[in-house]
């Protein structure tokens, strides 16, 4: 026998001798995206486990001495340099 399939030959078996039938030049390069995803997964993983669990935005860390400071400003009890001088050192 000595046709296409038969000995081992050229055509042999159903990937045609290569390994890799005519997807073979790409084996690599996707082989190395899937190397790529895992790294990537991997590291989202990990910084997700690490990170804190407060998510709350630091705008909502208010302290009363910034409420007081803003209500000041509100009535005009100081300049804006002033304000922004104090708020500096409240936020400091």
């Amino acid at each position: 026998m000595h046709g296409f399939g038969g000995g081992y030959g050229p055509g042999y078996g159903m990937l045609g001798g290569w390994g890799g039938g005519g997807f073979f030049p790409f084996h690599g390069i996707f082989s190395l995206l899937l190397l790529v995803l895992v790294i990537v997964a991997v590291v989202w993983l990990v910084r997700a486990m690490l990170r804190p669990q407060d998510r709350t935005p630091r705008a909502e860390h208010r302290t009363a001495g910034l409420d007081i400071l803003d209500q000041r400003y509100a009535r005009g009890e100081l300049s804006r340099d002033e304000y922004l001088q104090k708020r500096g050192d409240v936020l400091g």
